[in-house]
């Protein structure tokens, strides 16, 4: 059930009220007894609570994360020639 703002004309009185979205809007200030009407509002957003949501359950997971003992390719080891002796 949604949350509904209105506002008295005489006295200025703002004031919420949940009501069910087929009931007719309030037309009398609970303050006053002067005439209301109901605001328009940007509404709360909406709250994603607990599991079962596509981003903490049902994203996909990264196939190789880096575990920090991978060789770079600029670490790579490599073996230099022997240097050859001359035998003179």
């Amino acid at each position: 059930m949604p949350t509904y703002e209105y506002v008295c004309d005489d006295c200025n009185y703002h004031f919420e009220e949940l009501q069910s979205v087929k009931a007719k809007p309030i037309t009398v200030c609970p303050k006053c007894g002067g005439r209301v009407h109901r605001l328009i509002s940007k509404g709360a957003g909406l709250i994603f609570k607990g599991s079962g949501f596509y981003i903490t359950d049902y994203a996909r997971k990264k196939s190789k994360e880096p575990t920090g003992e991978e060789e770079k390719p600029s670490e790579k080891k490599t073996e230099a020639p022997a240097e050859k002796k001359s035998s003179d």
